[in-house]
């Protein structure tokens, strides 16, 4: 793959966003680390991320045959249970609490196994079994999507507080 179709590459652009949210969840466990903007980017982050990949990549992807749709729909269902714990964490005002510690870890666990199962299941399905130049415009669409998402301050509580159906 050439240099500018692997930056678009959807695999890579996935990735490079699961490595980004990790280090955020390390910068929101420090207690030297401005937590609150930590949270600030993850969540605008988490929700930019997860409706690029259900509105431009899971649909496409599912017609691939290497890649499982049953695993293309559990991950729509991680993403809600990610969302659901980054709403509780974004409910704790206090960054230096045990309700934040307590919420902060939750969100961890939920994300992390998400991250960990995507990329075994359907990242690895789609590296083998989808086309290069179909990985390409999937990274773009992705992209696109996730900028657009971005700049309409998709990490707002009462956005996300929309998104899981509580607002």
């Amino acid at each position: 793959m050439a240099g500018a179709a692997k930056e678009q590459d959807v695999v890579e652009v996935i990735l490079k966003d699961h490595r980004t949210m990790e280090e955020l969840f390390r910068r929101m466990r420090s207690i030297e680390a401005d937590r609150a903007g930590a949270r600030e980017k993850f969540a605008a982050l988490l929700i930019a991320h997860g409706e690029a990949e259900e509105n431009e990549v899971y649909g496409a992807l599912k017609r691939f045959k290497d890649v499982d749709n049953e695993e293309v729909e559990h991950g729509e269902e991680e993403h809600a249970e990610g969302n659901e714990a980054l709403l509780a964490l974004l409910e704790v005002d206090d960054v230096g609490s045990d309700e934040w510690d307590s919420r902060l870890e939750d969100l961890v666990k939920a994300v992390s196994h998400h991250l960990d199962e995507e990329e075994r299941t359907i990242l690895n399905g789609a590296r083998e079994g989808v086309p290069d130049e179909r990985r390409a415009e999937l990274g773009a669409a992705f992209l696109r999507e996730r900028e657009k998402q971005l700049a309409s301050g998709c990490g707002s509580i009462e956005n996300v507080r929309r998104i899981v159906g509580k607002g």
